[in-house]
């Protein structure tokens, strides 16, 4: 399916890997129809500040309303589902909101894509799904396993997703990315909680555990593998995996980031910041073969130039300054 002049809908395109994906498809000629969170302020998120924004149709709302969904994907070809809450330890405290929103708001979606007769539905699930690796690499035959809220939430939101393709035959396509970082990533992960600690000249960088490993994955990259997706007939009912087939630590990229720097900080454990035991995924490293057997995708980003590029961009203050290194961003 070549996506130019195609009419497609991103939600949640206000966010981190949203913005970047509505970006890269008016790069590709798409039509693209932007849904990003309603609020009072009238902020479009990531998209307040793109060059490509004057190109999309922005419409704030939330897909939450099965009203709205149904509007929504009016006239449309194609829907990438990122709206989401994603942030684990939020999950902790309020697991009814991300079932309302991952799981609901993906049953709106999909009731809505069925009876617009939308051409194919991407919706992106995460590698949180398989919990702490049984086997590496991960492949999508893999046991999911609820470790946390938000877990549970997106594993119940691919079922739902799956169970229309099964039923009512729509096209479904279940995206797997593993851990994505890059530019404007929100402070709740990992790489931007280390990058504004060092920033912050206090000295120290608290961090949760560092031994668990993941499977880190450049932005533009992930967009790029959900792009693929999207345009693979054969993709249409499976689950597919996004990934590098690649695992660090968590130290380990702290350490990398402080030698790209070249700022040396004491790291120190914050238990604030530690998952429960059970609930921690020890180990994340992609089987990314699938993708490359149905789309011919390869990865471009190496972890190494990925860093780099992310903290080029955290350096400019018109950047940087979006972020609060002093708080713990639940």
């Amino acid at each position: 399916m070549n996506l130019n002049k195609k009419r497609i809908l991103v939600t949640g395109a206000d966010g981190f890997i949203g913005s970047h994906l509505a970006e890269q498809l008016v790069q590709l000629g798409a039509g693209v129809k932007a849904l990003t969170l309603y609020n009072s302020f009238g902020s479009w998120g990531w998209l307040d500040s793109s060059f490509y924004s004057k190109d999309m149709e922005i419409i704030a709302g939330d897909i939450r309303d099965p009203f709205l969904c149904g509007e929504i994907t009016k006239k449309v070809d194609i829907i990438f589902n990122l709206a989401a809450l994603i942030a684990i330890p939020y999950s902790y405290i309020a697991p009814s909101s991300y079932v309302e929103t991952n799981v609901n708001g993906a049953l709106n979606i999909c009731q809505a894509a069925l009876k617009n007769s939308v051409s194919r539905l991407i919706q992106i699930s995460t590698s949180e799904v398989y919990g702490s690796a049984k086997y590496v690499p991960i492949d999508e035959n893999h046991p999911l396993q609820p470790q946390s809220p938000y877990s549970a939430s997106k594993i119940g939101a691919d079922a739902l997703a799956m169970s229309h393709y099964y039923s009512y035959k729509l096209p479904v396509v279940i995206a797997r990315p593993f851990n994505t970082y890059g530019p404007r990533q929100s402070a709740r992960a990992v790489i931007p909680t280390i990058l504004t600690q060092l920033y912050s000249e206090q000295g120290i960088i608290k961090l949760g555990s560092l031994t668990p490993t993941r499977d880190f994955n450049y932005v533009t990259d992930t967009c790029n593998g959900l792009i693929a997706l999207s345009e693979c007939d054969a993709a249409t009912g499976k689950a597919v995996n996004i990934g590098s087939n690649y695992e660090i630590s968590i130290g380990d990229v702290a350490n990398k980031i402080m030698e790209f720097t070249g700022i040396d900080c004491e790291i120190v454990t914050d238990t604030t910041r530690l998952r429960p035991v059970e609930s921690e995924v020890d180990r994340l490293m992609c089987d990314n073969s699938l993708l490359k057997e149905l789309t011919g995708f390869t990865p471009s980003y190496c972890i190494d130039r990925g860093l780099k590029e992310t903290i080029n961009w955290f350096i400019n203050s018109s950047n940087s300054s979006k972020y609060k290194g002093n708080i713990y961003n639940v």
